[in-house]
């Protein structure tokens, strides 16, 4: 008889996509609890960074592993992750979760005009 390794309710039936989206949303809600006024930016994921359109990366440039879009005709600030970058960078679960902290709070920092520390006194430090 065929069927489930796990219930869907267990981690381990969650994707790899899934369970670095809920990394990328817990990052935010503990950013969002520090900084109100991260209350209506968006904070997502994509795969791989999108090179087309006007933007040309240098190539001595990294790849980069977030970005922030600034919101126009009504829509709202979004903080961006991009997935594949940051899997690639991080050896386990662990170190995955902090490198999408420190990247939420990189770009966070970016859209506010601050300087991480300010959006996290812990960033760099763990």
């Amino acid at each position: 008889m065929r069927g489930p390794v796990a219930p869907p309710q267990v981690p381990l039936a969650a994707s790899r996509a899934e369970t670095f989206d809920s990394l990328v949303h817990d990052s935010a809600e503990r950013l969002r609890r520090r900084l109100p006024q991260l209350a209506s930016v968006d904070f997502a994921v994509q795969e791989v960074p999108w090179l087309g359109g006007d933007s040309v990366p240098d190539p001595v440039d990294a790849v980069p592993l977030g970005r922030v879009v600034r919101g126009r005709r009504g829509r709202p600030d979004r903080i961006v992750v991009y997935r594949r970058p940051v899997e690639l960078r991080s050896r386990d679960r662990e170190e995955r979760a902090q490198l999408v902290h420190e990247v939420c709070v990189e770009q966070a920092a970016d859209l506010l005009g601050l300087a991480p520390e300010s959006v996290d006194p812990r960033y760099g430090q763990e």
